[in-house]
């Protein structure tokens, strides 16, 4: 499942002749052609985008359904996680990660049990020296300095539970205070003081989800690399 609803405008519209983000080139492909390429080469069997007709026209026959795309994150975001009708396990990507390939992909999937929840973590010196002089990115928790990356796996029969804390957390992505209220007072607090672990974070997602959750340490830092701005896609050109 790839999402590539995500729209731009101002200078970066005009730099990449689109407001469609997944729909920018680097190099010879778009962002969204290159997931999609990782994906099948990665293995998926079916994969579905959300998107407009501008996505609709670009994917032609490249993948197996266009879902169409809502103005609500949140309601694209259910779309995405109901997007087949049986429950088997889904690989989640995000339309703007330049450097994404099937290798990354498959090295990320083989590195847990495929009954957990996971997104991969790279760590911010492996991102630093595969991307030098890029803009800046990554997070410290519990004395970590992770960067996170834009693919989840959800195992099978796990959309369902996901989707409603999934909805939750992107409604309230903005709010500190709502998110606190969704991570519990406690676990705030410490993520306040610096003093939260990943494994605090993976227990919390466990407890709440009733599946296990993984962030899969050591991945590939092409999974970490999205393009928010148009600094992060300036680079990400010239690099390729």
């Amino acid at each position: 499942m790839i999402t590539a609803g995500a729209r731009v405008d101002g200078d970066f519209a005009r730099r990449i002749g689109t407001r469609v983000k997944a729909l920018a080139r680097i190099g010879s492909r778009s962002m969204l052609g290159t997931a999609i390429e990782a994906a099948r080469n990665a293995g998926a069997t079916r994969i579905a985008v959300v998107g407009g007709r501008e996505v609709r026209d670009a994917c032609g026959n490249l993948v197996d359904n266009v879902i169409e795309e809502s103005h609500s994150g949140a309601v694209n975001l259910r779309r995405a996680l109901t997007a087949w009708d049986d429950d088997a396990p889904l690989l989640y990507l995000t339309s703007d990660m330049p450097f994404v390939n099937a290798q990354a992909l498959r090295t990320f999937m083989d590195a847990f049990p495929p009954d957990s929840l996971a997104i991969p973590v790279t760590d911010c010196t492996a991102f630093e020296r595969r991307f030098p002089g890029a803009p800046p990115f990554g997070i410290e928790i519990g004395g970590e300095r992770i960067v996170n990356g834009g693919a989840f796996w959800i195992p099978a029969r796990a959309a369902a539970p996901l989707e409603s804390l999934a909805i939750r957390f992107f409604n309230a992505r903005k709010s500190i205070p709502r998110m606190a209220a969704l991570l519990g007072p406690i676990l705030c607090l410490r993520f306040a003081l610096r003093r939260v672990s990943i494994a605090a974070l993976e227990r919390e997602a466990q407890r709440k989800l009733g599946i296990p959750a993984r962030a899969v340490r050591g991945a590939s830092p092409e999974l970490a690399y999205d393009v928010d701005t148009l600094e992060d896609y300036v680079y990400a050109a010239e690099r390729v």
